[in-house]
């Protein structure tokens, strides 16, 4: 509705809402075009619901009407001066004037300045930080996070190794300190523990939804990723370039690191095939590598006359049913199982050790 009807009323006599209501429509009625009949103006929604407050005074009735009206501004004003019309309600005596035709829009637009107004002020109060308190929050930012003691092993690891549902498993407190250098808190270092993993780590990793072990590219890394595979949830694997040691790599190393980082079933899958293939190579006759010594020595002025090279026998080798058991049973182990000549069991090595 754009408009708002005032009319205030007074009646020598006690009626009550339904009264003055029928009156409104009763005594317009026909004053004026079809078009511009209360009932059909209300039927149509061009005008609102008549609102009527009254209350008895010594014996009379005063009170106030209210119509809202969606007319334009010359259709309204003529309704409103068709309620001024009316000289009775029921047997009684009336008077009806008009006090005001109240603009809705613009009470509306007073009301949305004024609180216009409120929110700016609260806006301005709110938005106005102390500088100090801006000081403080970028010199926190720029701190560096500290490295913290994790479990009764007091452990190293990063400040969000128990917060974050990611967890990177390191060897030492070095790596912990570049990783922290590079934004990495969630790690935590197993203290280069080659033949048992801490049980602080292991609980830990246990509650983890991705745990990654990253670990250097050499010897010493391999042995302490196969400790955490034996023992420990690890989801990836992630290592160092070859040759280089975790506490050593700058940032965007450690990103492509962790980037790269395969499945641990992938990982021990690969491991897996490269032991059997070098279990399958064959091995070059002996006089092959007489051969090649005898060329990676310095030259001199003799005459070297090339051997006669044998034609290879064919060597049948019986391979007992037990032993090809215990073969079938390394699989996924990492380890190879020693022999004597007479295929008596020596012992178990690391497949790496070989």
């Amino acid at each position: 509705m754009k408009y708002l009807i005032r009319a205030k009323v007074e009646i020598d006599g006690m009626v009550d809402k339904n009264d003055v209501i029928g009156a409104l429509f009763g005594q317009t009625e026909g004053l004026l075009s079809p078009e511009l009949d209360l009932r059909e103006l209300q039927d149509k929604g061009r005008i609102g619901r008549i609102q009527v407050d009254l209350k008895p005074v010594n014996g009379k009735i005063k009170g106030e009407i209210k119509i809202p009206s969606n007319l334009d501004r010359v259709e309204t004003a003529l309704i409103a001066a068709l309620l001024e019309t009316i000289d009775k309600v029921g047997p009684y005596t009336a008077k009806i004037q008009i006090v005001k035709i109240v603009d809705l829009r613009v009470e509306k637009l007073k009301k949305a300045v004024d609180r216009a107004k409120e929110l700016l002020k609260t806006w301005q109060a709110s938005e106005m930080p102390d500088i100090k308190d801006l000081l403080r929050e970028i010199q926190t930012a720029l701190k560096p996070a500290e490295i913290i003691e994790y479990g009764p092993e007091k452990l190293p690891a990063g400040s969000d190794a128990e917060k974050s549902d990611e967890l990177i498993i390191v060897e030492g407190r070095a790596d912990i300190l570049n990783l922290l250098r590079y934004g990495y808190s969630n790690t935590i270092a197993v203290e280069g523990a080659k033949e048992s993993i801490p049980e602080s780590v292991k609980q830990l990793a246990a509650k983890k939804k991705k745990v990654i072990a990253f670990v250097d590219g050499d010897h010493g890394g391999e042995l302490i990723l196969r400790t955490l595979l034996n023992s420990t949830k690890v989801d990836y694997v992630a290592r160092a370039p070859p040759g280089k040691e975790v506490e050593d790599l700058v940032g965007k190393e450690i990103e492509q690191a962790l980037q790269n980082a395969v499945p641990v079933e992938q990982y021990k899958a690969e491991i897996e095939h490269r032991a059997e293939r070098r279990y399958h190579e064959p091995q070059k006759p002996e006089v092959e590598q007489v051969h090649v010594l005898a060329e990676a020595q310095p030259p001199q002025q003799v005459e070297v006359v090339p051997p006669i090279q044998a034609q290879p026998v064919p060597v049948t080798v019986e391979i007992p049913e037990n032993v090809m058991k215990e073969i079938s049973e390394l699989r996924g182990t990492l380890e190879a199982i020693l022999y004597d000549e007479s295929w008596n069991k020596i012992g178990r090595v690391p497949v790496r050790d070989l």
